[in-house]
């Protein structure tokens, strides 16, 4: 990846989840349902959806961080699922992916 250092990239490894047989359609569902837990926890619990719950800031944050890495264990088993089932190559996915980025400029 060039000439990057490792401040530019946030690198998370998780696993397969073993015990589950997941489909496309399960994944994307979950991804949907636990991305709605990460906005609750955005805004409802910080009192901005008009409700009058107010929760400690870093009660609040934690459970932002819980709920986003909920969310990247999906999309990772959805990963796992589009290499498996539908023989898709994400390692060139991921340079397509970056490529666009850099493109956009947001990557410079």
């Amino acid at each position: 990846m060039e000439n990057r250092t490792s401040n530019d990239f946030k690198v998370i490894s998780l696993p397969k989840l073993n015990g589950l047989t997941p489909t496309l359609e399960s994944t994307a569902l979950k991804l949907m349902e636990e991305a709605g837990e990460l906005a609750q926890a955005i805004g409802k619990f910080q009192g901005r959806s008009g409700e009058k719950i107010q929760m400690d800031k870093q009660v609040v944050i934690d459970k932002m961080a819980e709920e986003l890495l909920d969310v990247a264990q999906v999309a990772v088993s959805m990963m796992f699922v589009l290499e498996e089932d539908y023989r898709i190559d994400l390692t060139k996915k991921l340079k397509q992916h970056i490529q666009k980025l850099k493109a956009k400029g947001y990557i410079k």
